[in-house]
């Protein structure tokens, strides 16, 4: 299939598929009579997979890892649970963070009387630094 296809087919742009294969992530495609990239399904399988796992926030070197990782298919999996289990306290940390920020918000908006900007809590409250 050519690059238009594979992007489409993995909602993947043909700029993003060309800098995976410079950068050695999906492997470099056979080329046609015309010097056209040919991507095959072993493409297609690698490129969904290194999407799925980037939509679930892996980092890229986290990527390469666990493709590394999925050509060993007789070993355990120890290596991957570790990396899932750390993806995940990441992901835990940042619902931490994120909540501590809705709270943090929700306050000032309570603290809106909705009247001058000169008598503004919310312009205030952001004016004076916070003590840490």
């Amino acid at each position: 299939m050519r690059i238009g296809e594979l992007a489409r087919a993995t909602g993947t742009k043909a700029e993003t598929i060309r800098y995976y294969e410079r950068e050695g992530i999906l492997p470099a495609a056979d080329r046609t009579d015309s010097n056209y990239r040919d991507y095959s399904d072993s493409h297609l399988a690698t490129l969904t997979f290194v999407r799925r796992a980037r939509g679930l926030g892996f980092s890229m070197a986290h990527v390469r890892r666990l493709l590394a990782l999925s050509e060993h298919e007789e070993k355990p999996c120890t290596d991957v649970d570790r990396l899932v289990r750390q993806q995940m306290q990441e992901v835990e940390e940042k619902i931490a963070d994120l909540t501590s920020l809705h709270k943090e918000l929700r306050d000032l908006m309570r603290s809106c009387e909705g009247d001058l900007i000169r008598d503004c809590r919310i312009v205030e409250s952001l004016s004076h630094r916070r003590p840490r």
